[in-house]
């Protein structure tokens, strides 16, 4: 949501509908104000929705373990709570099946429990049927701004494929959980045959989740395929996320956006004949927009559909290069509204975050001025390493005391599948963790990896920088496929110390030796100093793992 000095970048008037109207401020305002208020959870990060499927999928476990209803039941009364965040559509029709069915096993619960649950799904009703007021209010805000022009949007014709991978997803969901009930009998112990049952219908219940939200999306795409649907003239960019942020016709300066939507680009040259070459250069652009935390410039567009929390849109908007067509893009995700409060603490936070950034920066540029300033008239540059330290040691410690928690005192099924997909994720991550390595040399980069140690160019090499909480490694190459090791991050507290990360430093100095010529190493590496392939740690992790699994309690 950073603003961009400069004038949008105009749509070809051929490209705008004839009698579109601009969506202006005012009438943005009215849409936004249409949203229910800050209680009622409307955009939830990723890591909030994984937080509720976590708490669904625990309190789905103890109302089987700790109360006499059926497993099918205490799976139901949890999944109020992914509904609640996810299918507000999905909760109009299965509060009151739950309300009732409590009320049918009353016998089964303590009061105190029965009561919380009605309590609980009476909450869920009330906020579902405001989310699901609100969307209706906007519609109706947004077909008022649009004064009723419409027009038939473009590409109309072909298939639709929004919401078949998550109809796929949905159905293999389902078969899994109903294969999962149906060989409860088949696990050993007592608690892996009462687990099994109610595990399989949260899965089941997941698996229908994700089928209806399939069917909705694809419905609400096809619909934007029957013409004429009402149009509206509006700014829009790409942020940081690749998203689409969506701003009022009239917000130049884009101080405040509306909304924002995933989106992919349609391409009209389908049926022609592929461009390898072409192809290979738009992946490449792609990747570069998701390491580049710069939004894009602010675009002319038009908006087709009436945008509404959950909405599907198409959008026409003007392409960034020049004497280039506009760019038709249609949603690959809902339209997520973006409320008052949530702009409010988003600046806020950018402006607190841009302080402490610009800090860093000034000590990525110190290491990368290191590198660079090493003295080339007394001898060569050596051959530099970079390797795992503290904070990729602490990382793996932290995700071992996870998994040491999450499968400890366990047994049955709870320990088992818990524990089999964690060793897994441990066997291919902990050796990079713990033992990765890169040497830099005369010809460029050799990277330590499970089977081999890979090697890249420099003249070859794409991308170096730590992003999020990784360190990353790209090619132009398509045989060469990203290099990322994650690790233990502290933002706040590393803005507020001054202190660079080990994976910052690592990246600016390995991109200043990238970025000059005369930075890097004059020598090329031997064998024994590129480093060793990391599969003989992974056979000990293995081995490790599954004698914890079997022998510890």
């Amino acid at each position: 949501m950073s603003t961009a000095s400069g004038e949008p970048l105009p749509l070809p008037v051929s490209a705008i509908p004839d009698g579109c109207l601009p969506w202006s401020s005012e009438q943005a305002r009215r849409w936004t104000q249409a949203l229910p208020a800050r209680w009622v959870p409307v955009r939830l990060r990723t890591s909030a929705l994984v937080t509720v499927l976590l708490l669904a999928a625990g309190g789905a476990g103890l109302l089987a373990g700790y109360t006499a209803l059926p497993a099918w039941v205490a799976a139901l009364c949890a999944l109020q709570l992914v509904w609640g965040a996810a299918r507000p559509e999905a909760v109009r029709v299965s509060a009151p099946v739950v309300i009732a069915l409590v009320l049918v096993y009353g016998g089964a619960l303590p009061w105190a429990g029965a009561l919380g649950l009605v309590l609980a799904s009476a909450l869920l009703w009330v906020t579902a049927e405001l989310r699901l007021a609100a969307r209706k209010r906007q519609r109706e805000a947004a077909r008022a701004a649009t004064g009723g022009v419409t027009a038939g949007p473009p590409n109309a014709r072909g298939p639709v494929p929004r919401g078949k991978l998550l109809g796929v997803v949905g159905c293999g969901l389902v078969v899994a959980g109903v294969v999962l009930v149906a060989t409860a009998g088949l696990w050993d112990g007592e608690e892996g045959r009462w687990s099994a049952p109610v595990i399989g219908w949260y899965v089941v219940g997941l698996g229908v989740t994700v089928a209806l939200s399939s069917a909705l999306a694809h419905r609400r795409a096809a619909a934007l395929r029957r013409a004429p649907v009402p149009v509206l003239r509006v700014l829009v960019r790409e942020n940081s996320d690749v998203d689409a942020e969506v701003y009022a016709a009239d917000d130049t300066a884009g101080l405040r956006p509306l909304f924002t939507v995933a989106t992919a680009e349609v391409d009209e040259d389908s049926d022609q004949s592929d461009d390898p070459e072409a192809d290979e250069k738009e992946l490449a652009e792609f990747l570069d927009r998701l390491d580049d935390d710069t939004p894009g410039p602010l675009r002319e567009a038009v908006l087709y559909g009436l945008p509404y929390d959950g909405a599907e849109v198409l959008l026409v908007g003007a392409a960034e290069e020049p004497d280039e067509p506009p760019v038709v893009e249609r949603s690959t995700g809902p339209v997520r509204p973006l409320s008052d409060g949530f702009v409010r603490q988003w600046t806020a936070r950018e402006k607190q975050t841009a302080v402490g950034e610009a800090r860093q920066e000034e000590l990525r540029l110190a290491a990368a001025a290191a590198v660079a300033a090493v003295p080339r008239d007394a001898r060569p540059v050596p051959v530099r390493h970079w390797r795992a330290g503290w904070a990729d040691r602490l990382f793996a410690a932290l995700a071992l005391l996870w998994c040491a928690v999450l499968v400890g005192g366990e047994t049955g099924l709870w320990r088992y599948v818990p524990g089999v997909v964690g060793g897994v994720i441990a066997v291919f991550m902990l050796p990079n963790l713990l033992a990765w390595r890169v040497t830099a040399d005369s010809t460029g980069l050799w990277i330590s990896g499970l089977r081999r140690t890979r090697h890249v160019a420099w003249d070859h090499i794409r991308v170096v920088l730590a992003k999020g909480s990784s360190l990353k490694i790209d090619s132009h190459r398509a045989s060469f496929d990203e290099w990322t090791v994650p690790s233990a991050r502290w933002r706040w507290l590393e803005r507020r110390a001054g202190l660079l990360h080990p994976h910052e430093r690592t990246a600016a100095e390995i991109a200043a030796m990238w970025h000059e010529p005369s930075a890097r190493p004059a020598d090329e590496s031997d064998e024994r100093r590129r480093g060793r392939a990391l599969w003989p740690l992974a056979v000990v992790v293995a081995v490790a793992w599954a004698a914890a699994l079997v022998l510890l309690p």
